[in-house]
């Protein structure tokens, strides 16, 4: 548990949102919020709505408070485009709520927004995250907002003032509409789309008449009518004063001058009688390798891509050292290798004690939640090793616990689970084919044969120094041999000399095992391969 309010950026925020909801609402639960729209794949970008929440919530429960983390899912959005690699029939659905949408062709899910919504929420489960899921469109399609829509059309005036204050300020014109403004836009009865206009609207009997693009048009009593939203700077606020939301941060681009986190500060009082959150404004994670993600384009890591490379304590340890303020890069590339060395160090100086407190806090909320502790690897074999491993026996399972026997004392496959599926995964999926490991069936006797006296020496001690079967030994193995040959200590140190020796010695022993100068680190390959077959390659 951690318990000082100083340590980290989380116990800070829980700090500011425990005081705030006592001054609001004492005694009452405390309410975190984050909202997501189902309109393609929800990224690790999206995570970091629900994530800085998240912690924030669990730090709160972790001190024995009563905190409730809702999720709003944004599936009454309407449905803006059609993605790549969608069939652009799909196109006749714009317009529509994301709810009313066909899931992409092949799915099982009942539409556009369920498809999407579903591995986010089993991720969000694996990740450790209790949230208390709201579906948009079955709170407008109740009626559970009537009171809150009827309110704003009344204060229809009052919202379009504070929306004009912003229009002035960035010298935009306000919009032409002959029939005046309303914060209500309703979906079609007979396309479904939200290509309307409202063209009247009485407050004392709530008679709402709109015309649609599609021709159709009719009137309606709004007390009664539940096919349209409350436009998206409107509806925020509405649902802040309406949930007693206290927490929510909110991505760069809500930060603007006239933006709905800004317009909504002054409309959430003025007019629903609430109060804006706590919100930290969060920066943008990116992936090593990839441009800016964007759901509209479709091809954008998920969270349970993310979890199909790595533990999810490692992935929620991403999110909890970083302030929100803070951008950060997820690894699907080898620098996800990097990145579980600094995982494992971390570790040990938690065993050891050595961890200052903001690297203990957030190692303590990337391995637990105030529920208990997630799913841990018993035997850690680092994440490169197990890497290397895969690559070089393709998941071979015998093979596999045969080196990771020798190498780390690993008596089962199980006790190197979930990591070893993890890096399994990357190595089937995100190592290039060209860097794909294929041991050598047979000796290369052309290059043998092309080799001089020294070369052909520092083979022979290898071959003989085998005997020291260990990862320790073979890496003591492996950079000796070309110190020996200079007439050098076992603990020479290293020389620019020395360390080309070694380099050229390495690129000969890589030629000879897979055909090629580089490949996984060369004591790992050379357990992977064996002693004797080691012995037969490099012509011993």
């Amino acid at each position: 548990m951690v318990e000082s309010s100083e340590t980290d950026w989380v116990s800070r925020f829980a700090d500011d949102v425990i005081a705030e909801a006592e001054r609001r609402a004492p005694g009452k639960p405390i309410v975190c919020a984050s909202g997501l729209s189902p309109s393609g794949p929800v990224h690790l970008g999206n995570l970091r709505e629900v994530m800085t929440p998240h912690l924030v919530a669990d730090e709160i429960r972790r001190r024995g408070l009563e905190c409730v983390h809702l999720l709003s899912w944004d599936d009454y959005d309407r449905f803006r485009r059609v993605p790549a690699g969608i069939d652009p029939s799909w196109a006749e659905h714009v317009g529509k709520p994301l709810t009313s949408v066909p899931a992409p062709p092949g799915s099982s899910h009942a539409n556009w927004a369920e498809h999407f919504k579903a591995p986010m929420i089993e991720a969000l489960a694996r990740l450790g995250i209790e949230v208390r899921g709201i579906s948009q469109t079955e709170q407008y399609t109740s009626g559970a907002y009537r009171e809150q829509i009827l309110l704003a059309m009344r204060e229809r005036a009052k919202i379009d003032a504070v929306l004009a204050r912003y229009r002035t300020r960035a010298g935009e014109p306000a919009p032409a509409d002959e029939h005046g403004y309303f914060p209500y836009k309703p979906y079609c009865e007979m396309c479904e789309r939200d290509l309307t206009t409202v063209t009247a609207y009485d407050d004392e009997t709530t008679e709402l008449a709109y015309t649609c693009a599609c021709g159709f048009g009719e009137t309606v009593r709004l007390a009664e009518h539940d096919r349209g939203k409350l436009v998206w700077k409107v509806d925020w606020p509405m649902r802040w004063a309406y949930e007693g939301v206290v927490f929510e941060p909110s991505g760069v681009d809500h930060h603007s001058p006239g933006s709905a986190w800004v317009v909504g500060g002054e409309i959430v009082g003025e007019v629903f009688g609430g109060h804006q959150p706590i919100g930290p404004m969060y920066a943008f994670v990116g992936i090593t390798g990839m441009a800016k993600m964007s759901s509209s384009k479709g091809d954008v890591p998920t969270a349970a891509d993310a979890l199909e490379i790595m533990e999810a304590p490692v992935l929620r340890w991403l999110y909890a050292r970083r302030k929100p303020s803070q951008s950060f890069k997820v690894a699907f590339d080898q620098e996800i290798h990097r990145l579980y060395d600094e995982w494992d160090a971390l570790g040990r100086k938690v065993s050891e004690e050595r961890a200052q407190p903001a690297e203990l806090a957030a190692y303590n909320r990337a391995v637990r939640t105030a529920s208990g502790p997630l799913p841990a690897t018993p035997h850690p074999v680092p994440y490169r090793t197990l890497a290397s491993v895969a690559d070089i026996t393709t998941g071979h399972a015998g093979q596999t616990l045969r080196i990771l026997r020798d190498l780390d004392g690993v008596e089962s496959l199980d006790a190197a689970r979930p990591r070893l599926d993890r890096a399994q995964h990357w190595a089937a999926v995100h190592l290039p084919p060209d860097q794909r490991t294929h041991i050598r069936e047979t000796p290369d006797h052309e290059l043998l044969d092309s080799l001089g006296p020294d070369e052909r020496e520092a083979l022979r001690l290898l071959a003989e120094g085998l005997d020291d079967w260990s990862l320790d030994g073979l890496t003591t193995l492996v950079y000796g041999v070309p110190k020996l040959q200079a007439g050098l200590a076992a603990d020479a140190p290293a020389t620019p000399e020395l360390k080309a020796a070694q380099r050229a010695f390495f690129v000969l022993v890589y030629r000879l095992l897979v055909g090629r100068d580089t490949g996984p680190r060369l004591p790992t390959l050379l357990m992977a391969v064996g002693a004797d077959r080691v012995r037969k390659l490099v012509g011993s």
